[in-house]
């Protein structure tokens, strides 16, 4: 049930990250997989009475109720979750002088590693962000007629997987060449050095199953000139968000090629999205009985093995996303969960969150 619990990380993620305390009284504790839990809760009791020194008296008892709250969750806790547990607790209200202690908690999908306590006037929650980042790479690539680096971005770790200089002369031609012949060595030096670039890019991207685009940059028009060339696989070139102009190259070229494409990462998921919202609306005008909306009609359909793509709002309620997502999956049939990030989602969700685009017509 990834999907599932993707959309769960997102929306607690979502639910929590604007919560702002008025002094450092927000309580974030991530405790790791396998951690004796009783350990965590005799640390938060000390903290209790560290807590007793905090000179404002409002954020001196909003710690220590805090820290109350969760240590008295914790308890129902016989052990510790197979992954771990990020907990979070504080005052949400958005009135001055009105306490509201309320305690948050999830396992997450992959194994916590950190063990962390921290009072703050935000919630800590990179640790939550990076596991649902890292669910998504992209390969990086950094070029010029100098050099080539190879690099994947999963969550928030770049990794160079290839380094190579190219060999290509440089403009300044050697005595007794003509500047044609000159031209023309250069010319296939860096054609063989753009060859061996996509080589490597081909053998490692290819054969990663969750890569979810590719990013070029570089100096110059030399990544403009690889990724129009035939060097890049097919396939590949399908997956390239877009190429940006860079500074550098090597490891820094990497860091810098992330840091200018946060706007290609940003957009990219929002795309696909507006992409399977476009269709559905397509289909819907040009061929309606193809559409199955509610509920009822969907399993109906779904139980003919008739969907194609079972179109789920991240807003419906677990259980409800939980029971159609087991029937789809039993018969084959494709999930999209729509956020409600764009226009597209936004009107998806005021028809009901639940539609399936069906594989053939069914009366």
């Amino acid at each position: 049930m990834e999907k599932l619990e993707e959309r769960r990380l997102k929306k607690f993620i979502r639910d929590l990250e604007n919560i702002r305390g008025r002094h450092t009284e927000l309580v974030s504790v991530y405790v790791p997989a396998g951690y004796d839990i009783i350990k965590i809760i005799q640390h938060l009791q000390q903290e209790q009475g560290t807590a007793e020194n905090i000179k404002d008296k409002i954020n001196r008892k909003r710690v220590i109720d805090s820290l109350e709250k969760m240590i008295r969750h914790l308890k129902l806790f016989k052990v510790t979750p197979k992954n771990g547990l990020a907990v979070f607790s504080g005052n949400i209200s958005d009135k001055e002088n009105v306490e509201n202690i309320q305690v948050f908690s999830i396992e997450p999908p992959d194994p916590v590693q950190t063990r962390l306590y921290r009072c703050d006037q935000t919630f800590m929650l990179d640790i939550l962000r990076n596991q649902m980042e890292a669910k998504h790479s992209y390969g990086l690539i950094v070029i010029d007629n100098r050099e080539g680096t190879i690099g994947l971005l999963k969550g928030t770790n770049i990794t160079v997987l290839a380094h190579m200089t190219s060999g290509v002369p440089g403009k300044q031609k050697a005595g007794g060449q003509s500047s044609t012949r000159f031209a023309r060595l250069r010319e296939e030096a860096a054609h063989e050095f753009y060859k061996r670039i996509a080589e490597i890019s081909n053998k490692t991207f290819l054969e990663m199953k969750n890569l979810s685009g590719i990013i070029i940059g570089g100096p110059g028009p030399t990544k403009e000139i690889f990724l129009d060339g035939a060097y890049l696989n097919n396939e590949l070139k399908k997956k390239v968000l877009g190429t940006k102009d860079l500074s550098y190259t090597g490891e820094f070229g990497l860091n810098e090629l992330v840091d200018k494409s946060k706007d290609l990462l940003e957009q990219e998921a929002i795309v696909k999205e507006k992409k399977i919202m476009t269709d559905f609306f397509t289909i819907f005008g040009k061929e309606p009985e193809k559409i199955r909306l509610g509920k009822e009609k969907v399993l109906q359909v779904i139980e003919y093995g008739a969907v194609d793509i079972l179109l789920l709002s991240e807003d419906l309620d677990d259980a409800v996303i939980e029971e159609l997502e087991k029937k789809a999956e039993a018969y084959g049939s494709k999930i999209e969960i729509i956020s409600n990030e764009s226009n597209e989602g936004k009107q998806f969700k005021e028809m009901g969150g639940i539609a399936a685009i069906l594989r053939y017509i069914v009366y």
